[in-house]
């Protein structure tokens, strides 16, 4: 397969801008090689569905802006069900652990949760943030969930020391049973 293959499907994957040059490391390539597959990609994507999105030093993918009233639709037909229970499970998660990356949830989760975290995004219930020194977005709420609690602060959220110290505690027997793995026996 292609690198401009692969780096689509690393973009459809993420759901999220990625860093040219993260894409330069994870394929061990020159960044120059990975800027030119993404001229190819966005040249080829011109007739799909999709987009290639690109800043000096980032690029995503998007739908394409001709079918911005159909994905506008859908939008609405979201925002009008509930969140459901895997909605509620990583926004619990966003809210007593975060900010939070996404990798950490879907392993907090044991599932993929790009498509939940697009859902709660669209609803403004978090927000994606840059944190100094790491390499991906973080997920954290928005003040306007905070109000709709009806709380200023995430720490009054109810028996948060307590849920927090369960979730370390979940993190640490995870990491003691990854760890048991990898030991030579």
């Amino acid at each position: 397969m292609s690198l401009e293959q692969q780096i689509e499907g690393v973009l459809f994957y993420k759901t999220e801008p990625m860093k040219i040059k993260t894409l330069a490391a994870f394929f061990e390539e020159q960044e120059e090689t990975v800027r030119e597959a993404l001229t190819a990609l966005e040249t080829r994507l011109q007739a799909g569905a999709t987009r290639l999105v690109r800043t000096d030093t980032e690029v995503q993918l998007t739908t394409a802006p001709e079918l911005s009233d159909l994905i506008e639709g859908l939008r609405k037909d979201e925002l009008s069900k509930t969140i459901g229970k895997a909605g509620a499970e990583t926004l619990a998660i966003i809210l007593y652990r975060g900010p939070v990356a996404r990798a950490e949830i879907d392993k907090i989760r044991g599932v993929n949760s790009s498509f939940i975290l697009r859902n709660l995004l669209i609803r403004g219930l978090i927000e994606r943030v840059n944190v100094k020194g790491k390499l991906t977005f973080q997920y954290t709420v928005t003040p306007t969930l905070l109000g709709h609690l009806g709380i200023a602060k995430k720490e009054e959220l109810p028996q948060y020391e307590d849920i927090l110290n369960a979730l370390d505690a979940f993190e640490a027997s995870q990491k003691e049973s990854e760890d048991a793995e990898k030991a030579p026996q």
